[in-house]
């Protein structure tokens, strides 16, 4: 494929894992840096639940609607013309029933244009999948630190650390592959685990906090670039300090104001002075 051209779609994924072509994938919530992000090849722009940290100031991501989803979701469709853009099924939207992750799913492919979903957990959300994708929406799945479950794995930490919770994540990898998942995120377990895990799937692993051996690499964009710095994972690396540079530029715009520097006078006019002088 064409990276900079040609519009990533589903199955194309399949055969980026066949032919040992990493996957790039970054979180993106807006029209502008999803523009942004776009044209810098990026393979799939997630609109992650994540925004409920980075953009609502919230500790966990339980309480992000799907309506903040829809809303984030319109807007990062309207900037990509290249990514597969994956919008995030917020918490107890698609475990309650069957029905109601159908229902809730519509809506992000039908009023917000995603391409895909993404849904956290393994064997117990199995059927769900399946009925999605068997509906044509299709699904990406995520093991490993699920941070909707925060609450019941005791915090932000790595997982799979035991033989026996590596073979309990393998078995929901296989699951969500068997129910027709085209892609999971494995987050925050260990490096051969993750290794483990790639080898046996025939979709492409996503990791995060996972190492070097998935098929791609997802971040959030805010930790990547150096605009989140409340708390940044170990295995984070910034690529930028956007954070500082804003703080610096904003600054320095607040003292032009308050010392009279910006605007100057001839920036305030075209052409010579306004009409309005003299009459």
């Amino acid at each position: 494929m064409n990276r900079v051209s040609t519009k990533v779609r589903v199955p194309d994924l399949a055969v980026m894992k066949e032919r040992g072509e990493r996957i790039v994938m970054l979180t993106a919530y807006d029209a502008t840096m999803a523009r942004l992000l776009d044209r810098a090849g990026i393979d799939l722009l997630l609109v992650g639940d994540s925004l409920g940290n980075v953009i609502l100031g919230l500790d966990t991501t339980i309480p992000v609607s799907l309506d903040a989803i829809l809303h984030h979701t319109r807007a990062v469709t309207q900037g990509a013309s290249r990514a597969l853009v994956v919008a995030d099924m917020p918490f107890l939207t698609y475990q309650l029933s069957v029905e109601q992750a159908m229902r809730n799913a519509a809506r992000l492919f039908q009023e917000a244009g995603a391409a895909a979903v993404k849904i956290e957990g393994g064997r117990p959300i199995a059927e769900t999948v399946r009925r999605l994708t068997a509906a044509g929406l299709p699904v990406m799945g995520h093991v490993g630190l699920t941070p909707q479950h925060v609450h019941r794995l005791g915090g932000m930490r790595q997982q799979a650390r035991t033989d026996e919770a590596a073979q309990e994540l393998l078995r929901d990898a296989l699951a969500l592959e068997d129910a027709g998942a085209f892609a999971i995120v494995l987050e925050a377990i260990p490096d051969a685990v993750a290794q483990a895990v790639t080898s046996r799937l025939k979709i492409p692993t996503i990791g995060i906090g996972a190492g070097p051996h998935c098929d791609g690499q997802v971040l959030v964009s805010y930790d990547m670039l150096g605009l989140f710095d409340t708390f940044v994972p170990q295995f984070v690396r910034q690529y930028a300090q956007l954070g500082e540079l804003i703080f610096d530029a904003a600054r320095n715009y607040a003292n032009d104001v308050r010392e009279g520097v910006y605007p100057q006078s001839a920036a305030a006019r075209r052409n010579g002075a306004p009409s309005l002088v003299g009459k």
